[in-house]
């Protein structure tokens, strides 16, 4: 009985609280003018995703920061007409003033992964650039909300908790791993193959955010779906892997850009409404938690204007996805224990 009263409440709140995606990454809740910092602005992610949150109406400053081409994206972006003020910012010199007054900061900073590349395959280009990042926001805006795009995300949230540990002002409740992508492409593939409206179709996704490590809670589902066993681990496979998918049809051309950043956005546009006074806001992130035995671990979280209000933890799980959560644990713990060791021999 305790079981299913609390599936129960796990599921009503994800279908209260869900806010569907065409209506966040514009949402027109968020009416406190709020600065957002990008950092990564001039790459793949950050061009569309500086993009979409210079439409924001909660946006009133829109600060842009990449080591090249950002006085080009700066100038492009300042030309639309939406309400946020766009400053751009470039290499170490100019990342305080970037980043002093910040109430959100999005970093998809890094390297994209090519063909045959997993993302732990980017760990040692991306790891230093998080690790330095990191340590800057520490330093010039300890309160704002950070949300991590830069792969591998397993490894660099821990990463970046360490930097803010060093510094003494670290909080776990604002300091995010970005998975809404996973939630996104869920949401998509299984809208596609029911034959549902999409925007309709909310699927919570647990674990971590690398291959077996992205879990679809498809028991989950609103509106709920069945899938035979053959169809459940097929589908399940292809949302672990979609972004292997779309790094091989780009064929050397990049990875995922688009939906990450629209995906960003939609997060972004979560933790600005928060910062507005809106309540019940429920999005997927990889954070400190101690929901598995993974000292990281994205679940459901309910958020508030001072970060993570609730973790939802992981529902009632089908026997297949217990089994998921099994296999995730180990390869999270390893990814965690890599980017801690990193961050305690990074200068």
């Amino acid at each position: 009985m305790m079981a299913n009263t609390v599936n129960r409440i796990f599921k009503q709140s994800l279908n209260r609280t869900f806010t569907k995606p065409i209506t966040r990454c514009l949402s027109l809740s968020a009416t406190n003018n709020k600065k957002v910092a990008i950092l990564g602005a001039s790459g793949g992610i950050g061009q569309p995703l500086s993009l979409l949150m210079k439409q924001n109406p909660g946006v009133s400053h829109l600060a842009l920061y990449d080591i090249m081409n950002t006085p080009g994206v700066t100038a492009d972006l300042s030309h639309i007409d939406s309400q946020a003020k766009v400053t751009g910012h470039t290499g170490d010199a100019e990342i305080a003033e970037c980043l002093r007054g910040a109430d959100v900061v999005i970093m998809p900073a890094g390297v994209p992964r090519k063909p045959g590349m997993t993302r732990d395959d980017l760990f040692n280009t991306n790891a230093s650039i998080v690790a330095s990042l990191a340590k800057s926001c520490a330093e010039h805006c300890p309160g704002a909300f950070l949300g991590i795009i830069s792969n591998p995300v397993n490894s660099t949230v821990p990463i970046a908790s360490e930097m803010y540990k060093r510094q003494g002002v670290y909080n776990p409740n604002k300091i995010f791993g970005v998975t809404t992508l996973d939630v996104v492409r869920a949401n998509a593939f299984i809208a596609e193959a029911k034959g549902l409206n999409v925007s309709t179709v909310n699927v919570p996704v647990i674990g971590g955010h690398a291959g077996i490590t992205i879990i679809p809670l498809i028991s989950s589902c609103s509106p709920s779906v069945s899938f035979d066993a053959a169809a459940l681990k097929a589908i399940t496979e292809r949302i672990q892997e979609a972004g292997t998918e779309v790094v091989k049809a780009k064929d050397g051309a990049g990875s995922a850009t688009l939906s990450m950043a629209y995906a960003g956005a939609r997060f972004a546009s979560s933790l600005l409404d928060v910062l507005a006074g809106k309540d019940g806001v429920v999005e997927c992130a990889f954070v400190r938690s101690d929901v598995t035995e993974a000292s990281y671990f994205s679940t459901p979280l309910v958020l508030g204007p001072e970060g993570i209000e609730k973790n939802l933890g992981l529902g009632n799980l089908s026997d297949f996805e217990k089994e998921l959560v099994k296999a995730c644990v180990p390869e999270l713990q390893k990814s965690i224990k890599k980017g801690e060791e990193f961050a305690a021999n990074f200068n």
